[in-house]
């Protein structure tokens, strides 16, 4: 992706602003007619509907609308950031990101924000963002504390958890066979987050959970250019699916042991 110039916002999405309860009330000019005859006004009745002195409030369908480009754009540059077509160390403006994208720069200025609190990602004044250089030091950090997280966690439920349920789990080691096939590393980073999620919530400890998907997302990001030719390759992604259905395997037999090498390759074959 070319970094664009910060000009023109793109042909733009049209961004509504919705009204919540209690807001965008225009008093009554003058008094009801009820009150000129004399009669005063009825209260609201108990199901709550509107009296002639209150309109209704319109519902926000253009916040929901706003929420999802954003939630769009925000998958499309995570995307770009696994694929590599947002450098490191490259700035990128939210007007031209939002030419690319056919929206406003709104919502790409929004997802940025987003990435920049991941540490995708640093806000550069007047300019845009930067694609965060990480190095191999970090990657190798990333991948011990996952370990810290994922082993302990895994051990366990290897010996409380029915084969039947982790037979359930089999589609999605498959499913990552079949995207690192591809050998498009979007596809397999997606793919691969699945089943690790899949298999940590046998757990039921959504934190650990979103946690440990936070730190693994992070750690699918590209390296810095100088050690970009060292990093993963196709063969290095059918292999790391092979682990998987591995893994499955042992899960499924209840050998605790076997889990327990296997799992330490995998986290190790990360650094």
């Amino acid at each position: 992706m070319k970094q664009g110039a910060q000009g023109s916002a793109g042909t733009g999405v049209g961004v509504g602003v919705g009204v919540g309860p209690g807001e965008g009330r225009v008093p009554s000019q003058g008094r009801p007619a009820d009150v000129e005859r004399g009669r005063g006004v009825s209260a609201p009745t108990a199901r709550g509907e509107h009296t002639h002195s209150e309109p209704p409030i319109p519902r926000p369908r253009a916040v929901v609308q706003r929420a999802s480009v954003r939630g769009q754009i925000l998958d499309a540059l995570r995307t770009a950031l696994v694929t590599g077509e947002l450098s490191p160390g490259v700035v990128y403006s939210a007007p031209a990101l939002g030419e690319r994208f056919g929206v406003s720069a709104t919502p790409v200025r929004e997802a940025m924000q987003q990435l920049a609190q991941e540490g995708a990602v640093e806000v550069v004044p007047n300019r845009g963002f930067r694609v965060v250089e990480r190095g191999a030091r970090e990657l190798a950090e990333l991948a011990e504390v996952r370990a810290l997280i994922e082993v302990p966690v895994m051990l366990r439920l290897a010996r409380t958890v029915p084969a039947e349920r982790w037979a359930e789990l089999r589609p999605l080691a498959e499913a990552t066979v079949r995207a690192a096939s591809t050998g498009c590393r979007a596809t397999y980073a997606e793919a691969d987050r699945t089943f690790h999620r899949a298999v940590l919530a046998l757990c039921g400890n959504e934190q650990l959970v979103q946690i440990a998907d936070d730190l693994h997302r992070r750690a699918q990001w590209p390296l810095e250019a100088p050690a970009r030719p060292s990093g993963r390759g196709h063969a290095d992604l059918l292999a790391d699916a092979a682990e998987h259905a591995a893994l499955l395997d042992a899960l499924i037999a209840g050998d605790v042991d076997v889990v327990r090498v296997l799992v330490g390759e995998h986290f190790a074959g990360s650094r």
